[in-house]
């Protein structure tokens, strides 16, 4: 971890083993919750243990209850040559460095070959039903990896927060990360987007994580947003007829 911005405080469980080698995932809560959508489906689906939680004076005091469980808002999972380092809230951009450090500490601690981060990139054509994957390397290995499996890599861009320093860092340090970004609609929690996301995690990493129960969650979203959409147009009052047209002088 670098000396000059360390990282924040990964607390573990008693008797917990840090180090469990294989791929680590990271998602969090960013454009259209992609990220921590997609962390939530690969811990569920794989059956992964809660290994810790990251602690700070710089987080909320707050706990999320999970199946009548509170649990810290920051958190670790990982099983058998795999783990998810997750956050289920969005916290201030200046936080960004230290979370990132944070992640890069996990991750070497843990033993783990490559790192996948995935996050979110708001579509620009909002009318489309699916929108695009783009992918980032920061080594030759995972750019390569990308090819294998026909992801194209981003050949030119900015990648700001959590997600651009992970990068940068794999660059200067010869990490082999890499970053999933699925176009997604920024104004709610895109599960869509996660499903593209993780199904090109399973083609790099040979990891068998099932997609049904991620689209099925897709579909009850779109069709809420599309119920409350309805419902506020037809809250909108209706034309006056009787005012003169602004046309006619």
């Amino acid at each position: 971890m670098s000396d000059e911005s360390p990282g924040y405080s990964l607390v573990l469980h008693r008797d917990a083993d840090a180090e469990t080698g294989g791929v680590a995932i990271c998602g969090f809560s960013a454009v259209g919750m992609v990220g921590v959508i997609a962390a939530s489906h690969i811990i569920k689906e794989l059956e992964l243990e809660q290994l810790g939680s990251v602690l700070n004076i710089d987080l909320p005091a707050i706990a999320l209850i999970h199946d009548e469980v509170p649990k810290h808002p920051v958190r670790v999972y990982q099983g058998d040559g795999v783990g998810v380092f997750t956050a289920e809230l969005q916290f201030s951009n200046k936080l960004d460095v230290k979370f990132a450090n944070t992640v890069l500490d996990w991750f070497t601690r843990g033993g783990f070959d490559n790192l996948v981060i995935i996050d979110g990139l708001a579509r620009q054509d909002q009318d489309l039903a699916e929108g695009s994957l783009y992918a980032v390397g920061a080594s030759r290995r995972s750019r390569e990896r990308l090819k294998a499996q026909g992801i194209e890599p981003v050949k030119h861009g900015v990648i700001a927060g959590i997600a651009g320093h992970l990068l940068s860092e794999g660059d200067r340090r010869d990490l082999d990360i890499t970053a999933l970004l699925a176009e997604c609609n920024p104004m709610f929690p895109d599960a869509r987007a996660a499903a593209i996301a993780v199904e090109a995690l399973s083609e790099l990493t040979d990891l068998d994580i099932p997609l049904s129960g991620l689209l099925a969650d897709a579909r009850r979203i779109e069709e809420s947003v599309t119920g409350a959409f309805a419902n506020t147009q037809t809250m909108l009052p209706a034309p006056d007829d009787d005012r003169p047209d602004p046309m006619i002088g």
